[in-house]
């Protein structure tokens, strides 16, 4: 089930242990640790899971390690939020955590009166993991807006996907 996160040292052991998870996004320490201490001070979605049923009858959970995703939001402008970061573990994709995330994510943004989302990850074709993140946020319904080659480096070109929520 998805739970908003209020307590910024929770958000950091959460986004600490999900992001170790995840190398493959994640393998940079310094951008890792900027993720972890940043993401302590924004809205905070995780994926708790009740560990006596594995997970069928989810409810919210006192502890970060039942945690097996989660989302920070980071307000861009007025009118736009972000995706700042966000991870859900390995053994845990493909089940529908990333989409609960993102619309409990688009709910927030929506009673808060944003009317755009974005949300920036590195460009199709140049890696096989984020190819598969890119079709993901086309799938939740996100637009390329625009690819910014150099904003991190030349092997990471940053695209940029937005959504319109009319709000």
């Amino acid at each position: 089930m998805v739970t908003e996160i209020f307590d910024a040292q929770r958000k950091k052991q959460i986004a600490e242990k999900i992001l170790h998870c995840l190398p493959d996004w994640f393998g940079l320490p310094e951008s890792t640790k900027r993720y972890i201490e940043e993401s302590a001070g924004m809205p905070f979605w995780a994926w708790c899971e009740d560990e006596k049923d594995g997970g069928k009858a989810e409810k919210a959970a006192e502890t970060e390690d039942k945690a097996s995703g989660f989302l920070a939001l980071k307000e861009t402008s007025p009118h736009t939020a972000e995706i700042y970061v966000m991870g859900v573990v390995p053994e845990r994709h493909h089940r529908g955590i990333g989409r609960e995330l993102c619309l409990a994510f688009e709910r927030y943004a929506a009673q808060k009166g944003y009317s755009f989302l974005q949300v920036k990850t590195v460009q199709s074709g140049h890696y096989e993991e984020y190819d598969r993140t890119n079709a993901f946020y086309r799938a939740m319904g996100f637009k390329e807006l625009e690819c910014l080659p150099s904003l991190w480096d030349e092997q990471n070109p940053c695209q940029i996907y937005v959504k319109y929520i009319g709000v």
